[in-house]
């Protein structure tokens, strides 16, 4: 799955950028990522609730809203309310992160977990089950165009292994640097969905970029089994 992030597109023709990968065949997205930013959890301030509404009226691709906020436990279920399709919401952000998870879920959304790259992940392992995402950043949260950090796919494998050992049925996403250079590492860890934001948003056709970007990824996690 590819998810291009609108973090790299252009704010003042978002509506034009979803349609840009809403094709059809592989050069479809299959989620448009949403970065929220709250300027306090990272410093960085992006858009919120009221764009998010109104990208819902403009594209037809599934809204994966990331998180990176305080309070998620008041701010993240309106977003599920709106109609996104999947919320997610920061580990660090929250003392009870299966509270948020099923406020989530029963106003109408998939419920996703994020950690950063410093974040371990054994403290959060049985609590994955209420998840249906979990979202490993693959650079610090808060800026776009930033450098993959390799060292998280160690997180994908352990992840990955704890998936199939425990029968769970969670999609694991990865956020951060991803690109031709990188996705196929990505891939071969064993992540589901991958969030692009430059290597889409910068192409000269972003669509064309979502289906290279999904062929390379399928070709190494097949070679990897």
């Amino acid at each position: 799955m590819i998810a291009p992030s609108i973090l790299s597109a252009d704010f003042a023709n978002l509506g034009a950028e979803a349609e840009a990968v809403a094709g059809s065949g592989t050069n479809r997205a299959d989620w448009l990522h949403v970065d929220v930013m709250d300027a306090h959890f990272v410093p960085n301030l992006t858009l919120g609730l009221p764009v998010v509404e109104s990208l819902l009226k403009a594209t037809d691709i599934p809204l994966d809203c990331h998180l990176m906020i305080e309070d998620p436990g008041r701010w993240a279920p309106p977003y599920a309310e709106a109609g996104a399709y999947n919320v997610t919401f920061h580990a660090e952000a929250t003392d009870d992160p299966v509270a948020v998870a099923r406020d989530v879920r029963a106003a109408g959304a998939k419920a996703g977990l994020s950690i950063k790259p410093g974040t371990p992940l054994e403290p959060y392992l049985q609590i994955l089950r209420d998840f249906d995402t979990l979202l490993i950043m693959s650079v610090e949260p808060g800026f776009g165009g930033q450098q993959f950090i390799p060292e998280v796919l160690a997180k994908a494998r352990a992840i990955r292994k704890f998936i199939d050992s425990e029968d769970l049925r969670l999609l694991v996403e990865i956020d951060g640097g991803i690109n031709a250079d990188t996705i196929e590492q990505a891939a071969e860890a064993g992540i589901d969905c991958f969030v692009a934001g430059s290597a889409v948003y910068g192409a000269a056709d972003p669509g064309a970029a979502v289906g290279a970007l999904r062929a390379q990824a399928a070709a190494a996690r097949a070679s990897a089994g």
